[in-house]
C-alpha cells in the first residue's frame, strides 16, 4: 500500500506515525516544504521517498507532488496529514486522485466550519449550544441575545483553539464587536459553563472505535490564551461512560471513518433547558485529527500503549490487537493520570526548574521548551508527568503553577 504523509515533520512527534506505517509494510511517501536535510534522522529513515515543494499552500505544487508519486509508485491508497491546517487540502487531493480512504472535498466543510458542525450535531441528536452567524447582521444577533441572554461567545467559523475568541457581556461590547473587521466570518454562541473534556479515539472503516481515551481540561482555554496563564490538562486512567457514549454517537453523526479524532465536550454545571441537565455532556466542536501537541504521547504514558502503532494498524489492517487489548481492559491498576502543566516566561514561580525536576524526578516523562509559534496556547515550557492518584495529579499541577510571592 502507498501512503502519502503530508507534512510528516510537523508536529515533530509525527515521525512515529511514519515509523509504524513502514513497519506495517507500507510505502511511506512524504511531502512538505522543509529541506530534506532538515528532517530528523528518525523521520528520514522511515520515508521511502520525500518530495519537497516550495509552498505547501500552493495547490498546484501539491498536486504535482502527488501526481509524481502516483506515476512512480502506482495507485495511492492513503493521503493524510493528521493536521488541522491541511484537512481541506488533504480532502481536495483525495478527491482529485480518487483516494477512497479519508474525507473528500464534498464533506470537509462539516468538520472545518463550526456553523456546519451544528447541522451534524442536530441531525445526530447531539445537544450543543445555540448559535447564529454574525453575517446575519446586528439586528439578528440582538434578537439571538434576547433569546439566550448575555454573556455570549464570538469565535471564527473556521479556526482552532481560542484565538480571536471573545466573551461579550453587554450591548456595549456587542457594539464594539461589530466594529471589528471581518465579523462576517464569525459565529456567535450562547455561553456555556461547565468542565471541558475530550473524547479521543481511533476508529476503523465502519466508524467503530479501536482505541478510546479521555482528557480533562480544568483550565478554560480562553483563560490560557487571553489571560496568559499556563496550560494544564491531563489524560484520565479510564473513560467516563457518559463521555464514551456521546463520543461514539458523535462519531456516527459525523460519519467519521478510518481516522484519529479529538472531540470536545462540556459537562454542564447546571441545568440548561436548551441543552440538558447538570452533568450532561454537550458538543463543543469536533477535530478530525489527533489531539495537538504531546497529547498522543501522553495517551501512551497514561495507558501503557502506543497510539501511533494502533493508528498505523488501522490504516494497514483496519484493526489492531494492541487497540483491542486496550478497549477490553477492565482493570486499570497499571495505568496513570498523565498531566501536562506549563509555565510562561512572563511569570516568576515559587519552585525553580531544578527543584521541580528533583522533586518529581521519578514521575516526569517529558521536560520540553515549546516553540514560540505554539507558546500562545501551550505555554513556554511544559512538564509532562504520570501519577497514580488524583491527589498526586492535582499536587503536581499546583507545584508547577504556583507563583512566587511578590
Amino acid at each position: 500500500m502507498n501512503f502519502i504523509f503530508v507534512s510528516p515533520h510537523f508536529p515533530q512527534n509525527y515521525w512515529e506515525f511514519c515509523k509504524n506505517l513502514k513497519q506495517n509494510g507500507m510505502t511511506v511517501l512524504g511531502i512538505a516544504d522543509a529541506p530534506y536535510e532538515s528532517l530528523s534522522p528518525l523521520l528520514r529513515e522511515n520515508l521511502t521517498e520525500y518530495y519537497r515543494v516550495d509552498n505547501m499552500e500552493d495547490y498546484d505544487q501539491m498536486y504535482r507532488a502527488v501526481a509524481y508519486f502516483a506515476f512512480k509508485y502506482g495507485k495511492i491508497d492513503w493521503l493524510e496529514s493528521n493536521n488541522e491546517h491541511w484537512l481541506e487540502q488533504d480532502a481536495r487531493l483525495r478527491t482529485d486522485f480518487n483516494i477512497s480512504t479519508g474525507i473528500h472535498a464534498d464533506r470537509v466543510a462539516t468538520i472545518k466550519e463550526k456553523s456546519k458542525m451544528k447541522d451534524a450535531y442536530r441531525d445526530g441528536g447531539i445537544p450543543s449550544a445555540r448559535q447564529i452567524k454574525a453575517a446575519e447582521g446586528y439586528e439578528a444577533v440582538k434578537e439571538f441575545v434576547k433569546e439566550c441572554g448575555y454573556p455570549i461567545i464570538s469565535k471564527p467559523d473556521v479556526g482552532v483553539g481560542a484565538g480571536n475568541t471573545y466573551k461579550i457581556d453587554n450591548d456595549t461590547q456587542l457594539d464594539d464587536f461589530f466594529k471589528i473587521e471581518n465579523t462576517g466570518h464569525y459565529v456567535i454562541e450562547e455561553f456555556v459553563t461547565g468542565d471541558l473534556f475530550s473524547y479521543d479515539a481511533i476508529v476503523d472503516n465502519q466508524g467503530e472505535p479501536i482505541f478510546e481515551s479521555q482528557a480533562t481540561w480544568p483550565t478554560p482555554i480562553m483563560d490560557v490564551v487571553n489571560k496568559q496563564v499556563g496550560l494544564c490538562y491531563y489524560v484520565e486512567k479510564e473513560i467516563d461512560e457518559g463521555l464514551q457514549s456521546i463520543g461514539r454517537k458523535t462519531v456516527k453523526a459525523f460519519g467519521v471513518k478510518s481516522r484519529f479524532v479529538h472531540l470536545e465536550f462540556f459537562r454542564l454545571d447546571r441545568d440548561r433547558p436548551s441543552m440538558g441537565k447538570k452533568g450532561d455532556y454537550v458538543g463543543l466542536e469536533v477535530n478530525m485529527r489527533p489531539a495537538g501537541g504531546f497529547t498522543p504521547d501522553m495517551m501512551n504514558y497514561s495507558h501503557n500503549t502506543d497510539v501511533y502503532r494502533i493508528w498505523a494498524d488501522m490504516a494497514a489492517f483496519n484493526s489492531s490487537e494492541m487497540g483491542r487489548q486496550h478497549c477490553e481492559k477492565t482493570c486499570h491498576d497499571d495505568e496513570y493520570y498523565c498531566v501536562y502543566a506549563s509555565r510562561r516566561d512572563i511569570h516568576n514561580y515559587a519552585h525553580s526548574h531544578d527543584n521541580l525536576l528533583e522533586t518529581y524526578h521519578d514521575e516526569i516523562m517529558m521536560d520540553v521548551r515549546i516553540p514560540d509559534v505554539l507558546a500562545g496556547a501551550m505555554g513556554n515550557h511544559c512538564y509532562i508527568a504520570r501519577l497514580k492518584t488524583p491527589e498526586a495529579r492535582d499536587g503536581f499541577i499546583a507545584y508547577v503553577t504556583q507563583l512566587a510571592e511578590q
